[in-house]
């Protein structure tokens, strides 16, 4: 049975996104990038248009799981501030979607595609890259996350079929 998975690391500037789908063991890459709120943009607007170009992902393919990176300790309060209301938006509109949700951490993420939780971006963008047979790295590094995060889903709904 074929699953497609989105997978979403949050950002206001750059939320990355990938989508993959997984057919009998076999990952494909569909697409991946970013999603771009210019700033000098009103908090509000770039929030709403985060919305509307994860639902647009959302409509195009249509995912049946979705994973998205949880927030980790940032020393600039601010950044994470906005960083999780981004977050927020995003779940809501996965939830308005009625796509499961699956949430995993940074270390978690790196641990699943590289076997080392404190990889470097680079070297998830490597193994990422390997992993799909892409001609080149994904970009930006929020993309390649993304893919990661949808990897670390579908492994995980292998691992709950299996026990």
């Amino acid at each position: 049975m074929s699953q497609i998975i989105l997978g979403v690391d949050p950002g206001l500037a750059d939320t990355g996104y990938g989508v993959i789908q997984e057919n009998h063991g076999q990952l494909t890459c569909l697409v991946y990038g970013s999603i771009k709120t210019p700033a000098g943009t009103s908090l509000v607007s770039r929030l709403e248009m985060l919305h509307r170009e994860l639902k647009k992902i959302i409509k195009k393919y249509q995912p049946q799981l979705s994973a998205v990176e949880q927030l980790f300790f940032n020393k600039n309060v601010r950044t994470a501030l906005i960083v999780a209301q981004a977050r927020g938006v995003i779940l809501l509109t996965l939830q308005e979607n009625k796509i499961p949700l699956l949430e995993f951490t940074p270390a978690q993420v790196k641990r699943a595609v590289t076997a080392y939780g404190q990889a470097p971006k680079i070297q998830v963008q490597k193994m990422i890259k390997r992993i799909f047979k892409l001609s080149q790295l994904p970009q930006p590094d929020d993309a390649a996350d993304a893919l990661a995060l949808a990897i670390c889903a579908i492994n995980s709904r292998i691992l709950c079929l299996k026990n």
